[in-house]
């Protein structure tokens, strides 16, 4: 799934960026078409040479806004398009019959293997899945509704031992999310997660990925590192 310049952003949102301090996040943050003041919890600071973007102490990276200066409102336009065609090319990725509705989204314990996977409904766990591969595998998980995860309930990254490579790359790993996204205290999730409505990240909890969400993130001393 082609993020384009989408895949430039740890987290990527429409509607805000909110943070119960402290979190942590590696990579840079943006949001549009609103404006600055929808990232909230950050205490962003602008220089007075370059109105271009912002820091905090919270991101090792950068802040954009579409009310920022020139270049970046243009590049903010640019970025959300290419998230919702990442995330209408992620949903329309063709499922094999085995793959429709694993463990009917209950899929607490699973291990998954390299493919397109697709829920009609929630995808929950509430202790660790699994997903197996190799570092080119590519996975793709299209849910209908929304992603909840328990507390302390992990996604756990597995080499499959073939070719004495690694586990699968986070990178590799694309969750398209037509409803939102609930991760559960001291919760880790791996991969990208393209996601039509909101994303709440709650205390602890932590992602190896990026969050490119169509509504707005929540995040309570999270933890976001960008593959």
């Amino acid at each position: 799934v082609d993020l384009g310049t989408a895949g430039n952003f740890a987290i990527l949102s429409k509607a805000g960026i909110s943070t119960v301090p402290t979190s942590a996040i590696t990579g840079d943050i943006g949001v549009s078409p609103i404006a600055a003041e929808a990232i909230t919890g950050f205490s962003l600071i602008q220089t007075e040479t370059d109105r271009s973007k912002s820091t905090s102490v919270q991101v090792t990276g950068f802040a954009f806004a579409a009310n920022y200066a020139s270049p970046t409102p243009s590049t903010m336009t640019t970025a959300i398009g290419d998230m919702e065609r990442a995330y209408t090319d992620a949903a329309g990725r063709t499922v094999a019959a085995a793959n429709l509705n694993v463990m009917n989204g209950l899929i607490t314990g699973a291990t998954l293997t390299a493919g397109v996977y697709e829920w009609g409904g929630d995808i929950a766990f509430s202790a660790n899945i699994y997903i197996k591969g190799t570092p080119d595998d590519l996975f793709i998980f299209k849910c209908s509704g929304n992603v909840i995860t328990g507390s302390g309930a992990s996604v756990v990254l597995v080499a499959d031992g073939t070719g004495g490579g690694g586990a699968p790359l986070a990178s590799n790993i694309v969750w398209q999310v037509a409803g939102h996204v609930d991760a559960g205290t001291t919760s880790h999730l791996e991969g990208i997660f393209l996601i039509k409505t909101f994303a709440a990240f709650k205390t602890g909890s932590s992602l190896n990925g990026r969050i490119l969400a169509q509504t707005a993130v929540t995040l309570d001393s999270v933890t976001v590192v960008a593959p």
